[in-house]
């Protein structure tokens, strides 16, 4: 499980694919998104808005992220 640090107190999940690098474009975070790519804590997440806080955990492609925020 790869650590993905964040600057704000929460992130979008469109935001997060790319600020984690799995994807280059926000274009391809909404496409994954909405083609039902993702999970969030277990759970397939189609909303690209999907607020994500320190804690959640992220699934894509076979890979899984923790976010963490500032303090952790």
């Amino acid at each position: 499980m790869k650590e993905v640090f964040i600057k704000t107190e929460t992130i979008n999940l469109d935001q997060f694919l790319k600020w984690s690098g799995v994807v280059l474009t926000g274009g391809q975070a909404k496409l994954m998104i909405k083609q039902g790519l993702v999970k969030v804590n277990g759970q397939v997440e189609t909303r690209r808005s999907r607020k994500l806080f320190p804690g959640d955990v992220v699934e894509f492609q076979g890979q899984t992220f923790l976010v963490k925020g500032r303090s952790e």
